[in-house]
């Protein structure tokens, strides 16, 4: 490693003592600075006092699960948590996305791919973390109004709680409101990695999103257009005033 780069700290909650010790020294090799912890109590104990940039997460993990961890990590900090799940188990992927994990990775894994998974979760987070010389416009479709200075988003001037990634792909669908979005674009902007059709995460995405803004069968904000992506969609009056 370069003399002089700053080391960047990652945890690893798993109670997999060999796997830890594989990641550990893929992730250095890497460039990051690695600590492992085996049990969700003590994982919960070093989240929380600070000094990581991301968290590696296990859902199965003794004692305390991961989705606990989880959860009360989200009650007080936004800190990046990369969740592993268990191959084919869907429920814990998207339990983990509307708890407030940042992304999953079902086990097992190539490193590279958790790798390729962490560097995108930190470059959104630095993005996000930097000063822009000028905030863009407030969006406004409808009665969604949303803030990229402030990164808040308000639905009839009430307050829509949103994760990170949440903001970031409402950001996309709102500024192409009234054209269809396709999930590749939405893969690539929102999660910073390539499309792939087996992947669902950003669906799982939309979904929590569209609970947060109150969709209904009978009124949806996001519409599916199938087989290519979302829409969002602007009110009659708009689409009128475009027409």
């Amino acid at each position: 490693m370069m003399a002089g780069k700053r080391m960047e700290r990652i945890l690893v909650i798993d109670d997999d003592v060999e796997l830890c010790s594989l990641v550990k020294e893929y992730l250095q090799a890497e460039g990051f600075t690695i600590e492992c912890v085996h049990d969700g109590e003590t994982g919960l104990q070093k989240a929380n006092a600070g000094g990581y940039l991301l968290v590696v997460l296990d859902v199965m993990l003794p004692g305390i699960n991961g989705f606990e961890v989880l959860r009360r990590v989200r009650a007080t900090s936004r800190l990046p948590v990369l969740l592993l799940t268990a191959r084919g188990e869907d429920v814990d992927r998207i339990v983990g996305l509307e708890i407030g994990a940042d992304d999953y990775l079902p086990k097992p894994f190539n490193p590279r791919e958790l790798v390729a998974r962490i560097r995108a979760i930190l470059r959104r987070t630095t993005a996000e973390g930097k000063q822009m010389p000028s905030a863009p416009d407030v969006v406004r479709v409808g009665e969604i109004e949303l803030d990229p200075a402030t990164r808040t988003v308000r639905r009839a001037g009430e307050p829509v709680d949103l994760t990170s990634v949440e903001f970031n792909l409402l950001e996309v669908l709102l500024r192409e409101a009234g054209r269809v979005v396709p999930r590749e674009r939405l893969v690539n902007a929102v999660l910073s990695r390539k499309f792939s059709p087996f992947d669902r995460s950003i669906d799982m995405h939309v979904s929590k999103v569209r609970k947060k803004l109150g969709d209904t069968d009978t009124d949806e904000h996001i519409k599916t257009v199938r087989g290519v992506g979302y829409i969002f969609a602007r009110p009659r009056e708009d689409s009128k005033a475009l027409s």
